[in-house]
């Protein structure tokens, strides 16, 4: 058993190409290792923005060998009538290796057939690995690749070095230019030189050495604790930033924070556009004070330690004032403009070339919030807040401060609007209604966000889908699953009980949309298969989730409590019986040829478990319809399921499909009337 390592040294790689990059190099090198039936140990992996690696653990020496029994023609033409081999029995015995005198006969559901063990000796795993290597390192993906020279192969940047060893020998090979070695480089100005590395277990502490820290997780820590240093140096804490700590590890080699200032006259601008202009340009990290405010001065986390540490931060200064004093001008010539002119100027901004302007965009959601505000009860002041709030969600768009950081987007938007003098929940609203801005994200907080949001999503899904802009397995150009998802995560969250369909159609009716219903159901569909993967994520089995699906469920809050309620049900031991008695009745319905309008007349019953039936649903029907409008849907359920018995006890007691055709009839609209019952909750046929 030795180690294997690989390492790919290259020229700048960009941040956000590196961990998906190891991640597929990883998974790829241990499938082909699997695929050539070569066994491993652990696999780890390294890097930094000048090099992806790999190393696994206790890789075999040789492959297994691998033994198999091949059939080949049937006896019949494999010998003559005389027991010569034919032809073809030298042929396949060539084939596999064997002489024709060592075939066996096998016999099978077809007949007897020539056959033959065939065995493949497990090569040396260094032949193996240079050619699976090579094709590794090309299968590995970049959002964008480069070519380099007149080479026919290409990556995230050019090649300049190939790592690979087994144990202490290297695996030899080519890949376009470069020949595998055991050298890599160090710091491009610490310790430009190439290092000998002799055996996979000193790749780390060589690199270390060479002012490199080649494990992603070990970097981000060291950064992570020199800028807490560096801050509470500055007496603050560093604003605490995942995502751009994630940057910046892998934008370095190695840690060298510095601390830099500006001048406090930048602090009147918000700090939304203080940590931007820091983190979107500069990729520097903000410090607040105990308090949360923030401070003038910031973290910058160099690569390379330079001899005199203050002539980098002043550097560093320079460059952040003049982003702050572009901000401070676009901030104060932006409050020059009412935000009503920005509404007018939207005219010019294209919102999608077949669905109009965003001036257009807005004026579908302020209708379409109207509709809203009522189908989901708000009140006269929570209304007109939202319509303001969506008249005016887009206004920044045309700002100066949103040109130049588009990331900032709402957010401008809620402080002009605070600076205009609008409500605080307008300008919140204004703000909200992009959220949920990513998986995870947070949700509006206010009704009136809620509202824009679900109105500005809806809008831009059904606006897509009229257009013939639907989304495919592959392409969402437009981000509508995420948005849908926004959707639902909202109604949820807020516990609207309107009817989406309702929505859907009346958002549609803007685009002139006249095709009986057809698009309606198509967005319908869509916006269900979300609600149906974000059930099944969160642990619902998914014939529950096809159950409630399957029957009217355009209120998504009684989407979830009827699902939970069928999921508990589910569990309980005489839950099987119920179903299955619902599913004879629905079966037996479905083959009988029975009217919508088919009703029961007591008079036809010939038995007593009829009329104890016809009675029991009485009551429970009035009971349930009580418990289902009033949102209790795990006692509705649990009354319908007290039905089991008297239903169990029809079955047993008469012959449905009877010879009288009026007792017949009579009887299926009975367990139709059951059926129908059951249909209000849940379709458990699918169950």
């Amino acid at each position: 058993m030795e180690t294997l390592l690989i390492e790919i040294g290259t020229e700048e790689i960009p941040a956000g190409y590196i961990e998906p990059a190891l991640a597929v190099l990883a998974e790829t090198l241990t499938k082909e290792l699997a695929d050539a039936r070569i066994d491993h140990g652990q696999v780890e992996t390294f890097g930094t923005p000048r090099r992806l690696a790999v190393r696994i653990g206790d890789v075999a020496e040789k492959q297994q060998s691998l033994s198999s029994r091949v059939l080949g023609p049937p006896k019949s033409v494999g010998f003559d009538d005389s027991g010569k081999p034919t032809v073809a029995a030298e042929k396949f015995a060539e084939k596999v290796g064997v002489p024709v005198d060592k075939l066996d006969i096998t016999e099978t559901e077809k007949g007897l057939y020539l056959s033959a063990e065939k065995k493949e000796i497990g090569q040396d795993s260094r032949d193996v690995l240079r050619k699976l290597i090579p094709d590794s390192i090309k299968s590995v993906s970049f959002p964008k690749t480069m070519r380099w020279a007149n080479l026919d192969v290409s990556f995230a940047r050019p090649i300049q070095s190939i790592l690979a060893l087994l144990g202490t020998e290297v695996i030899p090979f080519t890949f376009g230019n470069i020949e595998s070695g055991r050298e890599v480089f160090g710091h491009r100005f610490k310790h430009p030189e190439t290092i000998q590395i002799q055996t996979p277990e000193e790749y780390v502490p060589a690199l270390e050495a060479a002012w490199v820290q080649p494990l992603i997780r070990m970097r981000k820590e060291k950064i992570q604790s020199d800028i807490d240093s560096v801050a509470a140096e500055l007496g603050g804490v560093v604003l605490q930033d995942d995502e751009l700590l994630d940057i910046v590890t892998n934008l370095v080699e190695y840690s060298a924070p510095v601390a830099g200032t500006f001048e406090d006259k930048f602090i009147e601008l918000p700090d939304e556009v203080l940590i931007t202009a820091m983190r979107e340009h500069q990729k520097y990290f903000a410090v607040v004070d105990p308090d949360g405010r923030l401070k003038p001065c910031f973290i910058a986390v160099n690569n390379t330690p330079a001899k005199d540490m203050n002539l980098v931060a002043k550097g560093h200064e320079r460059v952040i004032r003049a982003r702050l004093e572009d901000a401070r001008f676009f901030f104060q010539s932006d409050r020059s403009n009412s935000l009503e002119d920005w509404v007018v100027q939207l005219k010019g901004v294209l919102f999608q070339a077949k669905l109009g302007s965003m001036y257009d965009k807005v004026e579908r959601v302020k209708a379409l919030v109207g509709f809203l505000g009522d189908a989901a009860s708000l009140g006269s002041d929570e209304k007109q807040s939202a319509a303001r709030a969506a008249w005016l969600c887009k206004a920044d768009l045309v700002s100066q401060m949103v040109g130049e950081f588009p990331k900032l987007q709402g957010v401008m938007g809620r402080v002009y609007a605070s600076v205009a003098g609008e409500s605080p929940e307008v300008a919140a609203a204004i703000e909200e209604h992009y959220r949920p801005v990513h998986s995870g994200a947070p949700l509006p907080g206010s009704v009136c966000g809620a509202v824009v949001s679900i109105t500005d999503k809806i809008d831009s899904i059904c606006g897509c889908f009229s257009a013939g802009l639907i989304p495919t397995g592959a392409s969402d150009p437009y981000a509508l699953r995420r948005q849908g998802i926004g959707v639902i995560q909202i109604i949820l969250n807020q516990n609207f009980k309107f009817s989406l369909l309702s929505l859907i159609k009346e958002s549609l009716s803007h685009f002139g949309v006249t095709d009986n219903g057809e698009t309606a159901e198509s967005v319908f569909s869509f916006l269900k298969n979300r609600m149906s993967h974000m059930l099944a994520e969160e642990g619902f089995s998914k014939e529950v989730i096809a159950a409630v699906l399957s029957v009217p469920a355009d209120v998504i809050p009684d989407v979830w409590n009827r699902v939970k309620a069928l999921e508990s049900l589910k569990a309980k031991p005489d839950f099987e019986p119920l179903a299955i008695a619902f599913k004879r009745a629905v079966n037996i319905i479905r083959k009988a040829e029975l009217t919508e309008d088919a009703s029961v007349d007591p008079a036809l019953f010939e038995d007593a478990c009829e009329s104890a039936l016809f009675a029991a649903l009485q009551g429970i029907r009035a009971k349930a319809k009580t418990e289902l409008d009033s949102g209790d849907f795990s006692q509705a359920l649990l009354t319908i399921a007290t039905l089991r018995e008297p239903v169990d006890a029809f079955f047993d007691g008469v012959m449905v499909m009877a010879d009288d055709i009026k007792i017949r009839c009579n009887r299926l609209a009975l367990l139709k009337q059951i059926a129908d019952l059951f249909a209000e909750f849940a379709d458990f046929s699918k169950i």
